[in-house]
């Protein structure tokens, strides 16, 4: 089956050096065809084959590159029938919506084995807000049908105009993920798993609550495990191996996903108490151990940032003993993230159950996010704490 992926944004924002970064670094040695679709204009020159108005650029590095005018849907079905790709890119060029081009592909697709693999759009942060009230329409239906937003230039804009840009795209699309960080600093690797596979951190946290407070509900304490891990088995995984996975110092473990970053642990008395002074711990993350446990639904509530303010590890460490051990924020569940930290390319992932917390580095994600689970949230604090006081 061949993938297509379709990359859109206004003339100058960004489209070729994040389609360079794909082919350099993420999809090297697959057989690529990288077409530029010119929305009916007339072509370049005399070079296209009349009949398919196809014109073939350049072909190096197994990547075939051409513009299709005309018909675009009878232009990409020929192209996919001669190269027999493996993936295509679409950078759409002119005036156009990115539903357009994406239903014509859903069209190819109903006759040929290709699937519409993800949506990118890439907007100047520069111009972001200039650019919806002028070209409202056409910007605007590129940010709705984007599953993924890049935005570039992020390094030479203002932060709080870049933050101010977010909340704009997501008045129009609160789904997409929205790449602030600038991708110089990321792999093409990140790049491509992120436009392949939706950000889902806070409904896998949800999930994760969920699950451990009905097992709170129908199983015996002792066999529980506190672990909160994303992709931990709690029917079949041995404890042991995972302590040893995570290379915790203390029995229960800190909640963490599984990840290859250093961890750097929060190290004091209590947290080598994880009990809260009784013996069978119940592990569904509550505060208090004698309260009345309620359906999920009922309870708990999430909240989450998007941001790219930087933080230092003392900052962070003192919101996150206020997650774990006061309640200035509510009851807190959960909380989870990734923030940059004060130096280029240094980034914070934490962590945290009630009692305890993890903070560790590693390398730049596509933006800062947060998300905290928990009853009796206090949105406000919460923005406050985490820079987003507006």
């Amino acid at each position: 089956m061949t993938k297509i992926d379709i990359i859109s944004g206004f003339l100058g924002a960004g489209k070729t050096t994040f389609i360079k970064k794909l082919l350099q670094e993420a999809i090297k040695g697959e057989q690529v065809v990288l077409i530029e679709n010119e929305f009916g204009q007339i072509g370049i020159d005399g070079g296209f084959l009349k009949d398919s108005g196809i014109e073939i650029r350049e072909m190096n590095s197994g990547c075939i590159c051409c513009s299709l005018v005309g018909d675009f849907g009878k232009s990409l079905e020929e192209v996919l029938t001669k190269y027999k790709p493996e993936r295509v890119i679409i950078e759409p060029s002119g005036v156009g919506k990115l539903s357009d081009v994406m239903n014509a592909v859903r069209d190819v697709a109903k006759n040929l084995d290709v699937k519409l693999n993800s949506a990118v759009t890439i907007v100047d942060a520069t111009k972001c807000k200039m650019y919806m009230k002028n070209f409202g329409e056409f910007f605007n239906n590129q940010i709705e049908n984007a599953g993924t937003i890049v935005m570039s230039r992020t390094d030479v804009a203002d932060s709080q105009k870049v933050l101010a840009d977010v909340d704009l795209l997501r008045e129009h699309n609160k789904d997409a993920s929205i790449v602030t960080t600038p991708i110089d600093q990321l792999t093409g690797a990140q790049l491509l798993e992120l436009i392949e596979k939706p950000d889902t951190m806070m409904e896998e946290l949800l999930a994760q609550v969920k699950e451990e407070h009905a097992h709170h509900h129908h199983h015996d304490h002792d066999g529980h495990c506190s672990c909160g891990c994303e992709d931990h088995d709690h029917e079949d995984h041995d404890h042991e191996e995972h302590e040893h996975h995570h290379h915790h110092d203390h029995d229960d473990e800190c909640g963490c996903e599984d990840h290859d970053h250093e961890h750097h642990h929060h190290d004091h008395e209590e947290h080598e108490h994880h009990h809260h002074d009784h013996d069978d711990e119940c592990s569904c993350g509550c505060h208090d151990h004698e309260h009345h446990h309620h359906h999920a639904d009922e309870v708990f509530s999430s909240w989450g940032l998007e941001t790219i303010d930087a933080v230092n590890k003392d900052q962070l460490t003192a919101i996150l003993e206020e997650l774990a051990y006061g309640n200035e924020y509510g009851d807190i569940l959960r909380a989870k993230g990734m923030l940059p930290g004060e130096k280029e390319g240094e980034w914070y992932y934490f962590d945290m159950v009630p009692e305890q917390y993890e903070i560790r580095t590693g390398a730049p994600d596509y933006t800062g996010k947060v998300c905290v689970i928990g009853a009796n949230l206090k949105e406000d604090e919460l923005k406050k704490a985490f820079g987003r006081n507006e």
